[in-house]
């Protein structure tokens, strides 16, 4: 076993009663599905809007589907969570004996999203005017209720997934002293290593105009992870941040444009097949103007293990080795050791 100061500080075992996940190095998930769909519940469940023309109540919580973690990596937390919900209100009128119900359903309960861009879509079972007024009081102001309860869960999801999954280290005192100076050299060094790749100091554009020789690359990586998994990874903003660097432009849209590691690396999508097919035009920036080439990714599991399958038609002949060794360094081998795909950690 390495001892203190020799070695890949990486793999030292540091003198900690857990000693687990060392450094925090490793991709650490906490599940919080459970939990979170119990707390939205409590938060929503008989919430009650007061107006002056009436009141509505929500009267039951019918459908919460989808999930979220809270996870560690490298001491930074990422937190994903996308849920939709789905839910019966109830309201009368004010001087009225007689009640009216409907549905809502909330779609983008996401940390894409800002609580105050959450989407409260508002229906009523009756077709009279008494429960169309109370169905706008309901989608107005009964949707700042719905989003201000949302916001108190995405602040207590935070603080009880926060706790404990960053484990202290050793130098954790001396650690905190370094902070401020190293946040955002930790910041640009996904961006700094890729450029390496990318960039050169003889690479130049060519004049627009002059004909472009061009090859094809091909690879063949496996993963140990479902293909939904690789998928996510491939196209989910927060899981591209973790192993590109913050800063990018990223909306996995088919017709939207990304923008990765300071702008090296630009496109567009042109096809999404969850799960097992991407689809993009990829350029980089030392490339001749407005000249991209075509990147196919494929994906295939069995048993656990996922095989990706890359084919980049279009790529400049002087370029091939070493777009090829950026898509091995940056992407793939960022992904095993980030999210753990290169194998089992004991």
């Amino acid at each position: 076993m390495a001892k203190w100061g020799e070695g890949d500080p990486r793999w030292i075992v540091e003198d900690r009663p857990d000693a687990t996940n060392v450094n925090n190095w490793h991709w650490v998930e906490k599940n919080a599905t459970n939990w979170s769909k119990d707390r939205i519940k409590e938060l929503l469940l008989n919430l009650k809007v007061e107006h002056e023309k009436g009141t509505c109540e929500i009267k039951e919580i019918t459908s919460i589907e989808g999930e979220a973690s809270a996870n560690n990596r490298k001491a930074k937390l990422i937190f994903f969570y996308e849920f939709e919900i789905k839910g019966v209100w109830s309201g009368i009128l004010k001087d009225d004996v007689k009640s009216y119900k409907g549905q809502f359903v909330i779609p983008n309960l996401s940390e894409e999203n800002d609580a105050s861009e959450i989407d409260v879509n508002v229906t009523a079972d009756k077709s009279c005017n008494e429960a169309h007024e109370l169905k706008d009081i309901f989608r107005v102001e009964g949707a700042k209720l719905i989003r201000t309860q949302l916001e108190k869960y995405i602040t207590d999801l935070k603080t009880e997934y926060g706790q404990n999954i960053i484990l202290p280290t050793k130098n954790s005192d001396q650690t905190k002293t370094q902070t401020a100076q190293s946040v955002s050299n930790k910041e640009i060094k996904p961006k700094v290593e890729l450029n390496k790749f990318v960039t050169s100091e003889t690479s130049k554009p060519s004049d627009v105009g002059v004909r472009i020789h061009t090859k094809t690359l091909t690879m063949t990586e496996t993963f140990q992870c479902q293909s939904s998994d690789l998928y996510r990874a491939l196209t989910f903003k927060p899981m591209v941040e973790a192993y590109m660097g913050s800063g990018i432009t990223f909306d996995a849209t088919k017709g939207e444009r990304f923008s990765l590691a300071g702008g090296n690396i630009v496109g567009d999508f042109v096809e999404l097949i969850p799960d097992q097919k991407l689809v993009m035009r990829w350029r980089v920036k030392t490339w001749p103007p407005e000249h991209y080439s075509q990147v196919t990714i494929e994906l295939s599991d069995k048993e656990g293990t996922t095989t990706l399958n890359l084919k980049q038609t279009g790529v400049p002949e002087e370029e091939v080795t070493k777009t090829k060794e950026g898509w091995k360094e940056n992407y793939w081998n960022r992904m095993r050791q980030i999210f753990g795909f290169g194998g089992r950690i004991f």
